[in-house]
């Protein structure tokens, strides 16, 4: 046989035998044999003549055997051979004088290698890794690699905390595929949907995972990423309340893991299954005989030490149970033999504990020990909020920490005691502006702190996985304690503000007063501070009031169009007077002695976000002002805002009429920088809102119902979503939303206020306009020429906004947010 046949016969031996070996392990799960199988086939490579070739099968030697000790959990081992394969493969490159035809294996070894290190926790050589390979495929016009290296940059950027920057590659990865006619692989759903679920993003989550359900159930090959997939959609069922689906997903994933043999999913599976399970019990108060020794014998079922933090999830879940049957012996027993949480517990496994230990407290007659322990638990909120670098297959951290907060108030509302419920009213809600704005990021912390989210997540996937973890553990610690050094906050907006005392409120507010409502169960209430006052006063039923608002928001959409019949328009007007009548009568009349005509701030609760103020008979022409807690208030209040004096006006695209109200406004801000039609692009708006004094923005938005960062305006180049505004080294003082109601009107657990207007409060700025209805284009005119004549002749906001109101209030939903 010739050399050249020989080296034939050697390379197909040696090209299937290595696949063969790789897949055939993959499949069987026998990393050892897989192995030796390797080892065995590269004694063939001597034999073969050609220098090249030998290179070429040696880099796919090589990093076939780097995946199986991926496969084994040796991923500091496996980076020894990607790095050999790299060699090998880059030195057939060299040779080549059209390197272009075999970029592709040296691009996957690249990917795969980065892959590596993403598990290692090593998040700067991941990223180097995968950047690189995504440059390589561009430069070279191989938009299918590029979109290939996107995906896994995504899920590195969401190991470690940046869903916004993860859910950009995943999107472009996406594009890239349907732009080459290539369908979208499940996984790449799948890493969407998880990037969706760590923003609380559920329903949107499940959509994703709705579209490749149906396509992997056709192919009975693919079983395990099937579980994944039932199992995520599982999980965002339960967030979105569809206990249902969330039971039935379940349990399909538990059966396809079971046949997999995957204990910690399984274990995972189970536990979402039993949270829909005891969610509906505790809800309906219909509780099955077999549902506590079902939790438990799924606990017991489960091996030690590597699921001891699932098991103890089902014996508190259990323990719940017990509790509302009112075996209070029982659920003490089984609750003493809870672990306390370790430094990597999980935020859900902490909040769960203290709820039993709250609840049990309750349970005895002891709610002074129920307080101590919620406090407790929302400490460890605050401490680990933000810190989360990847996603918690369930979301305890909004699950259970609503209900702590929920249990706080019910307590402290049963002693009507009014300045206690004001404190932990403001205790518990609204979290995310309770964080002063940073604008400098030091380089080396920011590294520091996204090795310390990589690696948390690693050691996660390592228990998921059956693999050592004391190596990352020590890795983790070592990093954290730098990260410290160098001087790491708590929370995405920056270092954590106290909250506030009643006594600063009732100084700050003068002659003015707030009302602070709440809510426990059906029953709605309202604290009053005024005068240095705070009295609590009762208002019936919360089902009532959150409808009456429901139906004014339906009514003062129905109006908003221009041109209406005039029938109609009286028809509708008629419905929304009576709704806004009702509205005065529950919420506002029974304060009226209290209050008298001074201005007012306003902090919601729940559905009461969606009431626009200015439209109930008793508070027309009073100057308002609607935050999402007392503590937000008096931080835009105190704020001194941008100090510059520029003045920005912004038109979108596709609205109808709004060419002459931007000229009209430019009359009154004759220096103002005017940004419409093709010139409002995405970074020209931000450029220019940076450091403004005012912005006033006409554009179509959009509210992203679960997650404020995620709400958008539509400018001339595509969407600008409120998280981009977070960046700016000084958000705008005061941003006016005319033609979208982009403010505070969808809620999530804990007063958790959403969309545009929001996140811009969170980031720094001191007031929002913007409308809580759909605004006609020529009543949004007219309103805005208004209001804006009203600040130039020195009006404040909230006194501006109050006239404009009062004009034609049911055609002008307006409300002031921040600080007026």
């Amino acid at each position: 046989m010739s050399a050249k046949n020989r080296d034939e016969w050697l390379t197909v031996r040696i090209r299937l035998a290595s696949t063969i070996a790789t897949i055939g392990t993959e499949t069987s799960g026998a990393v050892s044999a897989g192995l030796s199988s390797l080892d065995d086939i590269r004694l063939l490579l001597p034999a073969v003549s050609d220098p090249l070739l030998r290179a070429d099968l040696s880099g796919r030697l090589d990093h076939n055997f780097a995946l199986l000790l991926m496969a084994a959990g040796r991923n500091e081992d496996s980076i020894t051979y990607f790095d050999s394969s790299l060699r090998f493969r880059q030195m057939v490159l060299d040779a080549s004088t059209d390197p272009v035809p075999l970029l592709d294996p040296y691009l996957g070894t690249l990917v795969t290698r980065g892959l590596a290190y993403t598990r290692l926790g090593d998040v700067r050589r991941a990223r180097d890794d995968l950047t690189h390979a995504m440059e390589l495929a561009e430069r070279h016009r191989l938009r299918s690699q590029a979109a290939d290296a996107r995906r896994p940059l995504g899920s590195l950027e969401l190991r470690v905390g940046n869903v916004p920057a993860a859910l950009k590659f995943f999107g472009e990865s996406e594009r890239i595929y349907r732009s080459l006619g290539i369908e979208v692989h499940p996984l790449l759903r799948l890493a969407q949907a998880q990037a969706l679920l760590t923003a609380g993003l559920a329903e949107e989550a499940g959509g994703h995972l709705d579209e490749v359900l149906p396509a992997m159930l056709a192919q009975r090959s693919i079983s395990r990423d099937l579980a994944d997939v039932e199992l995520y959609r599982a999980s965002a069922a339960l967030m979105s309340d569809d206990l249902g689906l969330a039971r039935s997903y379940a349990a399909s994933a538990r059966r396809r893991m079971l046949r997999w043999g995957c204990q910690t999913c399984v274990a995972n599976a189970t536990i979402v299954g039993l949270r829909a399970d005891v969610q509906e019990a505790l809800r309906t108060n219909e509780i099955p005989p077999i549902l506590t020794s079902r939790a438990l014998r799924a606990a017991n079922g489960m091996p030690m030490p590597r699921l001891v933090d699932q098991a103890a999830l089902a014996r508190m879940l259990a323990v719940r149970v017990e509790l509302r049957k009112g075996k209070r012996k029982r659920a003490a027993e089984l609750l003493a033999r809870i672990p306390r949480p370790g430094r990597l517990t999980s935020v859900d496994y902490r909040m769960l504990r203290r709820l039993c230990r709250a609840e049990l407290a309750v349970a005895e007659g002891d709610k002074t020990r129920a307080l101590a322990e919620i406090r407790a638990g929302l400490t460890e909120l605050d401490r680990v909020r933000d810190r989360m670098g990847g996603i918690e297959l369930v979301s305890g951290m909004a699950l259970h920490g609503r209900e702590l907060a929920d249990l706080a108030v019910k307590i402290v509302l049963e002693r009507a005691d009014a300045a206690r419920l004001f404190g932990w009213t403001e205790r518990t809600r609204a979290q995310s502006y309770r964080y002063e704005p940073v604008v400098a990021s030091d380089p080396e912390l920011a590294e520091r702190v996204g090795e310390v989210r990589g690696l948390d997540q690693a050691i996660h996937q390592a228990q998921h996985d059956g693999h050592p973890t004391a190596a990352l553990r020590a890795k983790h610690a070592e990093r954290l304690r730098e990260a410290h050094r160098l001087g790491w906050h708590t929370g995405r907006w920056g270092r954590p503000r106290p909250i506030v005392r009643l006594a600063e409120v009732a100084e700050e507010l003068g002659e003015r007063a707030l009302v602070s409502f709440a809510s426990s169960g059906d029953d709605l209430v309202a604290m009053v501070v005024v005068g240095g006052q705070c009295e609590l006063v009762r208002l019936g039923s919360a089902e009532r009031a959150a409808e009456s608002a429901r139906m004014l928001n339906v009514d003062l959409d129905a109006l908003a169009p221009d041109r209406l019949p005039a029938p109609l328009v009286q028809s509708v007007l008629g419905s929304a007077r009576k709704q806004a009548e009702r509205l005065d009568i529950q919420l506002i009349r029974p304060l009226e002695a209290l209050l008298g005509d001074r201005g007012l701030v306003v902090v919601p609760t729940g559905p009461l976000f969606a009431v626009p103020w200015g439209v109930l008979p008793a508070l027309r022409s009073r100057p308002i002002v609607v935050a999402p807690s007392a503590t937000a208030w008096l931080g835009a209040e105190r704020s001194t805002g941008s100090p510059g004096r520029k003045v920005v006006l912004v038109r979108g695209p596709g609205l109808v009429g709004t060419r002459g109200e931007l000229e009209k406004l430019a009359t009154h801000y004759r220096t103002a920088h005017t940004l419409a039609g093709a010139d409002a692009t995405i970074t020209s708006v931000l450029r220019a809102l940076d450091g403004a004094k005012l912005a006033h923005i006409a554009a179509h938005g959009a509210h992203e119902p679960e997650n404020a960062l995620f709400s958008r305006l539509e400018l001339a180049d595509g969407a600008l979503f409120a998280h981009e505004m977070a960046g700016l080294a000084q958000p705008p003082s005061q941003v006016v939303f005319a033609a979208c109601e982009l403010a505070l009107n969808r809620i999530r657990p804990g007063d958790e206020v959403l969309g545009f207007a929001s996140a811009l409060l969170a980031s720094g700025s001191r007031t929002v306009i913007a409308p809580l209805s759909r605004v006609g284009d020529e009543a949004a005119a007219a309103a805005m020429d208004d209001y804006h004549r009203g600040l130039v002749e020195g009006a404040g906001p909230a006194t501006a906004l109050a006239d404009t109101i009062a004009v034609d209030p049911f055609r002008r939903p307006f409300v002031c947010l921040g600080a007026g």
